[in-house]
């Protein structure tokens, strides 16, 4: 499942601690002494007080504390890597002369040792530790830096690029670990503290609130990230995000950011799919995802008039992949999913939140609004695998109305070549749909959830709509439904 979207973001999304960063220097490591023995302290009592205005009891942070009974179970991560050196630049003339004094024959590349560096924190007294998968990727080595500053070699018992966490294990005993706690009932404006190890420094303390959550990032993953205000740079990558009660409730994991630095906006991977994601690795060594098979987009004010929708809300399906479990269930581009397993769907990243906590083979209830009705559908979620896109092809024209469009069918030859079996493409654009994005070479394969493949069917749909109409396009590999406000 994925999230469709033409246009890219307009900041960088950064990874924190970007794995292998660079630099040839190779330090040694120390052997570890045999372990002190450190409590599993119990979770901390949540410290309230009575708000004066809704006389309700909130909870206050007491982060001096926290980072005093949690923080000695965050971790540094170095890891240390090799890069193949790139080819000699022959256009350099002190290079050519180079390789003229070696008789004209190039030098075999080498590796190059390269060091990068992370955080991370203990779930379990015997040395089981969380962080990213992208801290650990590619690494030779893996080094882990105690509170106490003993560092153990470390063993990756496994990594999930898709979520982005990995599971280390060192080999120790009686450890200090965290408590691990629930996004379930984390609150938007919830204070959050981080601690983690920007730019090196270590067991740096950060604190912000929570500023949303669910939220999608177009970087192909189905997490559904916390997004906070807390100060987090590279080298905070795996981290733990910690609540007001001194609980894990993320793992720090990437920014937005214009300059590579932390620029206010920061997000995690909630703790509830982090944790199932460890589980599985420390129990099979690997990570099975659930698949439903569509890709969704957010169904924004104009789509929700396109649709009948009395509020903007739910997943809006642009794409069935052929032979998916939604497929098989009978879900159509242009349905909006409104509720999977009684879980209301209010913006669309809520959709895959809930399929990556499902596993292969559960069932999903779905409320689904189409048509102006609502539909039960039931799923059964499969194991995921690479997804099927389908072709498309363009390249006279017919009037395509209030819309700005000129538009034609698709010829037999696109037909069979795209294996599209509605659509009309294309030719010409202008007014209110070159305002919306369309361009010249898109296949409208629908207007507000009506498969289209004449134009007299695309004249009969806009002429049936009042304020907007819903194009479902498909522009190369991508679909994606485009909302267009008539005059």
């Amino acid at each position: 499942m994925n999230t469709t979207n033409f246009k890219a973001a307009p900041l960088v999304l950064a990874l924190l601690g970007a794995g292998i960063v660079g630099g040839a220097a190779v330090e040694a490591v120390h052997h570890a002494s045999p372990p002190a023995t450190a409590a599993v302290l119990a979770p901390m009592p949540a410290p309230t007080v009575t708000s004066p205005a809704t006389g309700t009891s909130v909870v206050m942070p007491d982060f001096p504390l926290i980072t005093q009974r949690y923080g000695p179970a965050v971790v540094n991560i170095s890891v240390t890597g090799r890069a193949q050196a790139g080819a000699p630049d022959m256009s350099d003339p002190l290079e050519f002369f180079r390789q003229f004094q070696r008789g004209g024959r190039p030098q075999p590349q080498r590796d190059t040792p390269v060091r990068g560096m992370g955080s991370g924190f203990i779930v379990a007294a015997d040395g089981i530790i969380m962080t990213n998968a992208h801290v650990v990727k590619d690494a030779t080595e893996v080094v882990v830096k105690l509170t106490d500053r003993r560092e153990f070699r470390a063993k990756v018992l496994g990594t999930d690029p898709k979520t982005d966490i990995a599971v280390l294990k060192i080999n120790a005993t009686n450890l200090p670990t965290v408590t691990l706690g629930s996004t379930e009932n984390l609150r938007v404006g919830e204070w959050v503290l981080a601690i983690g190890a920007p730019f090196g420094f270590e067991n740096t303390v950060t604190a912000g609130v929570v500023s949303a959550k669910g939220r999608s990032l177009p970087d192909d993953s189905a997490v559904p990230f916390i997004q906070t205000d807390v100060a987090v740079n590279p080298g905070n990558s795996g981290g733990p995000l910690f609540n007001a009660r001194g609980e894990v409730v993320g793992i720090n994991s990437q920014i937005y950011s214009q300059s590579g630095g932390y620029q206010g906006v920061s997000f995690a991977i909630p703790i509830d799919l982090a944790s199932k994601i460890k589980d599985q690795i420390v129990r099979n060594g690997k990570v099975e995802h659930a698949k439903l098979g569509v890709a969704v987009q957010e169904v924004n004010q104009s789509l929700a008039d396109s649709f009948g929708l009395e509020r903007p809300e739910g997943a809006l399906v642009a794409n069935v992949e052929k032979g998916s479990p939604a497929e098989r269930a009978g879900l159509k581009a242009g349905d909006v999913i409104r509720s999977a397993n009684g879980r209301t769907i209010v913006s669309s990243g809520d959709l895959p939140a809930i399929v990556g906590l499902s596993m292969p083979g559960d069932r999903l209830a779905l409320e689904v609004w189409r048509q102006g009705k609502k539909v039960q559908i039931t799923a059964e979620l499969a194991r995921a695998g690479d997804k099927v896109a389908a072709l498309a092809a363009p390249d006279t024209a017919a009037d395509g109305g209030r819309l700005g469009l000129a538009l034609r069918p698709l010829a037999p030859e696109e037909r069979q070549q795209s294996g599209l079996s509605a659509g009309v493409v294309v030719e010409q654009v202008g007014g209110p749909a070159a305002a919306a994005g369309v361009e010249a070479g898109d296949i409208v394969l629908a207007i507000n959830g009506t498969p289209v493949s004449t134009i007299d069917q695309v004249k009969a749909a806009v002429a049936k709509s009042q304020k907007s109409v819903a194009l479902l396009i498909q522009r190369g590999d991508d679909k994606i439904f485009v909302p267009i406000r008539m005059g």
